[in-house]
């Protein structure tokens, strides 16, 4: 579809996200709004969600057959949720550890489920590759810091771990970690290559591009009001179709009968103005490395390809009833906390401007356990539940979700997430407490291990929380 076919100009999506900022920079027509659903209509599959699962559920679909009719219907515009406002971590991570998964399916399922994540990464970065979309795809591993002596011994278990599930992960001291990047007070870290930085808009924007040249339909500004066996209810016209694949992840709540499937939780990032090559060369992080410290609530960070720091976490609040909405985007008193952890790891950037904060909504299953499904008997598939790790996992899902729909019998299908059903969220308030506890205990869970220098009781009570 031409520029000039499009509905509306790309105004709303700047401001979004610096990757976004950065794709309507580029082209504003590119990236306008495609139209909505004009009535009623039929198609193979409808993939309802124009993030990553989506979009690589249709690439992959199309790959399988190309005289599949697949539509994707969008309420937004395709990456404009959480696909184009993460860090840019394509990485082999899944919320589920090792461990855990071993403890539900088994030891030869989790060290399958492990070998897939890997494996991931490199087929994300071919398929960019061969459908020459320009994400900025840097195959440079991720950096973990360990600034705390309860730090040392987690990045040290997480080195000796690491083997018994076929996972490379280095464990350095100062010295070694310096080698990759060189932040304040670092005792020890790892090193894992299964991990590459992209620019997720440009990721996202380029699938989607390519999806509409191989024939797939896209929908946007078309909400989904109720999946049913073989129809989807849009508010602009109701699909018939053989196949229903729901990809809306923090969105789902909204879904009839799906209100505590998830819980949409925010992380926020900010991001520098490009930094020069003096502070470069005092920071490192020279081969497209993404980095993190071993704190129990969440950070991450990369160099972005015009240099800047991108750098997010947690902390923002959780709003009851699973709400998502735009003014979550903007939390003033944590990024101003991101910006001082930021400069707390990096004092040489203290002196330049933040030029982009933002945020966007994950999903959190109940039992942390991501999931990918396809029920024959109503026609509707389902992949979500990321926990922040869906740059990688949605490609692994839309994979799992064309072997599926297509009926083909592949070692995708018998992972050991294919099928699995977490329990529901509890009722609210339960619900809101539960989670505003969690994220105050990992907080304090930190500063007592700053202060202490001990493991924190507290942290080892969330465990079972967070998919350990």
């Amino acid at each position: 579809m031409s520029a000039a076919t499009r509905v509306d100009d790309a105004t709303h999506l700047r401001g979004l996200s610096l990757w976004w900022d950065q794709v309507v920079a580029e082209d504003p027509g590119a990236a306008a709004p495609r139209p909505p659903l004009d009535g009623d209509t039929t198609a193979d599959v409808v993939v309802v969600g124009g993030g990553y699962t989506g979009l690589w559920t249709a690439y992959y679909l199309l790959e399988a057959d190309p005289s599949l009719d697949v539509l994707v219907v969008e309420q937004d515009v395709a990456g404009s949720g959480a696909s184009g406002r993460n860090g840019g971590w394509c990485s082999a991570l899944f919320p589920t550890s090792p461990d855990a998964l071993a403890r539900r399916h088994g030891a030869d399922a989790a060290r399958e489920m492990r070998a897939a994540m890997r494996d991931t990464v490199v087929e994300v970065g071919g398929v960019a590759a061969a459908e020459q979309i320009d994400c900025d795809f840097a195959y440079g591993g991720t950096v973990t810091l360990a600034r705390t002596a309860p730090q040392v011994d987690r990045v040290t278990r997480e080195a000796a771990e690491g083997a018994r599930w076929g996972d490379e992960v280095q464990l350095l001291d100062a010295e070694g970690v310096a080698e990759h990047v060189r932040a304040e007070g670092v005792l020890a870290g790892t090193w894992t290559p299964d991990c590459a930085r992209v620019q997720p808009a440009r990721l996202a924007h380029g699938l989607a591009q390519v999806l509409v040249a191989r024939g797939a339909r896209i929908a946007e500004r078309t909400r989904a009001l109720r999946l049913s066996p073989r129809a989807v209810v849009t508010d602009q016209g109701t699909v018939r179709c053989r196949w229903v694949v729901r990809a809306t992840e923090a969105w789902t709540p909204r879904l009839p009968g799906s209100a505590r499937d998830v819980v949409p939780v925010y992380s926020l990032m900010v991001a520098t103005e490009p930094l020069p090559a003096s502070v470069w060369a005092t920071i490192g992080l020279d081969r497209g490395q993404t980095f993190t410290d071993a704190r129990h609530l969440v950070v991450y960070g990369q160099r972005t390809a015009d240099d800047r720091l991108a750098f997010g976490g947690r902390g923002a609040p959780y709003h009851p009833g699973s709400a998502v909405d735009a003014r979550y985007d903007q939390v003033p008193r944590v990024h101003a906390h991101l910006h001082r952890t930021l400069v707390d790891l990096f004092p040489a950037v203290a002196d330049h401007a933040v030029t982009h904060t933002w945020g966007g909504a994950l999903g959190v299953p109940r039992d942390w356990h991501a999931s990918v499904g396809l029920d024959p008997a109503t026609g509707i598939g389902w992949a979500g539940g990321y926990v922040g790790d869906g740059v990688g996992t949605a490609n692994l899902a839309g994979r799992t979700l064309a072997d599926l729909i297509t009926g083909a019998d592949t070692p995708l299908t018998r992972l050991p997430w294919v099928g699995h059903r977490s329990p529901a969220w509890e009722p609210e308030p339960v619900r809101w407490a539960e989670i505003t506890a969690a994220r105050w205990a990992a907080t304090w869970a930190d500063a007592a291990e700053r202060r202490t220098g001990r493991p924190s009781l507290v942290a080892r009570a969330l465990s079972p929380f967070l998919g350990h």
